[in-house]
């Protein structure tokens, strides 16, 4: 079996990606300090899989901590790039910490990647790239626009960092600019652990329906779309992995035309934040309590992609729909909050 590097494989993204990584015949690794992760989530997926899965803690941050992993493992043959920090509201707060660990991280991985001659290289973008584009949906010729946040401005350089840095050599890489990944492993043996209060929109669907959080707050009720609320195309984090896995599959099988290339990964649908809390309502049988309040820095006001690309050369199909997006988060909510024994007791308070 090919062994794959995933970096922030205890990540919601990272270890869904793990499971179908190892369910199409490949070997896996993961590197993940656990400083925005829980290392727990690992034996969900070890359930998953029957594999057992090694991961290093350590931070990407320090480069001989990371060389030592490719030291041990002179064998890998591809890495996908997780591991960064994804808040954008903490990323307007806090710029610098996003710059320095997003983009120190990248090189030291790079840096790794080139001295023990691993050809294939997935990085995880995001649709932020994009900015506020000036039609939808957008594809990947799309013109970057100026990021909305210093997040999307750490997956716009980042994007450059490697496709500059495979540009002339033996690498390869792909660019993945997803969507807005939401849901749980149909097994709800996984999903999305948010450390704190949500950033995102569909945990913080869940846990005010739960009763973690007593209300919830919509953003922005006046931007011009169907309902005055943000437009984003939400994809389930199953048919995200899965296509990490193809796109790795792309690069070893030498698909690629050239040596850095990008995909969109969206199911091509826009949903407005009240679209998304009605489907919720629809599948959960729960009237959600939330109030309509002011936008929030950072965010963009309508993105959603064509996802043509990677349908024709990955092969790549989305499987669930808005409705099973938002029934697999709340089983995995349920999970967490009925298992007493959920991450060897520790339950949802996860540090």
């Amino acid at each position: 079996m090919k062994k794959i590097l995933v970096t922030g494989g205890c990540g919601y993204i990272g270890v869904h990606t793990i499971v179908d990584l190892i369910q199409n015949g490949y070997d896996v690794i993961s590197i993940d300090n656990n400083s925005r992760s829980n290392a727990f989530i690992l034996e969900g997926a070890e359930k998953i899989t029957g594999k057992k899965i090694k991961n290093y803690r350590i931070d990407l941050c320090n480069f001989d901590d990371t060389r030592a992993v490719f030291e041990e493992n002179k064998d890998i043959k591809g890495i996908i790039h997780f591991a960064a920090y994804k808040a954008v509201g903490e990323s307007v707060e806090n710029p610098l910490m996003y710059f320095d660990n997003n983009m120190t991280s990248l090189v030291n991985i790079l840096k790794c990647m080139q001295e023990f001659n691993i050809s294939n290289f997935v990085f995880s973008s995001s649709c932020t790239v994009y900015g506020n584009p000036d039609s939808i949906p957008v594809t990947e010729s799309f013109p970057l626009r100026p990021a909305e946040s210093p997040y999307g401005h750490t997956k716009q350089m980042g994007e450059i960092v490697v496709s500059e840095t495979v540009k002339n050599g033996n690498n390869k890489a792909i660019l993945l600019r997803y969507f807005n990944p939401v849901g749980a492993h149909p097994s709800t043996n996984i999903g999305e652990i948010p450390l704190g209060k949500p950033a995102n929109l569909v945990p913080a669907i869940t846990q005010t329906a739960i009763g973690k959080i007593p209300v919830m707050h919509v953003y922005g009720t006046d931007y011009p779309t169907r309902d005055g609320s943000c437009v984003r195309d939400y994809i389930h984090v199953c048919d995200i992995a899965h296509a990490h896995t193809l796109a790795l599959h792309y690069l070893i099988e030498n698909k690629n035309k050239t040596n850095c290339d990008v995909f969109n990964l969206g199911t091509g649908n826009g949903y407005t934040v009240l679209e998304v809390i009605a489907a919720f309502e629809k599948v959960s049988g729960v009237k959600l309590n939330y109030t309509l309040g002011p936008r929030r820095n950072g965010d963009v006001i309508a993105i959603y992609a064509n996802n043509d690309k990677a349908k024709n050369e990955l092969n790549w199909t989305p499987q669930y729909d808005i409705d099973q997006m938002m029934a697999t988060a709340w089983k995995w909510e349920q999970k967490i909050k009925n298992d007493e024994n959920f991450f060897g007791g520790k339950n949802a308070v996860l540090n």
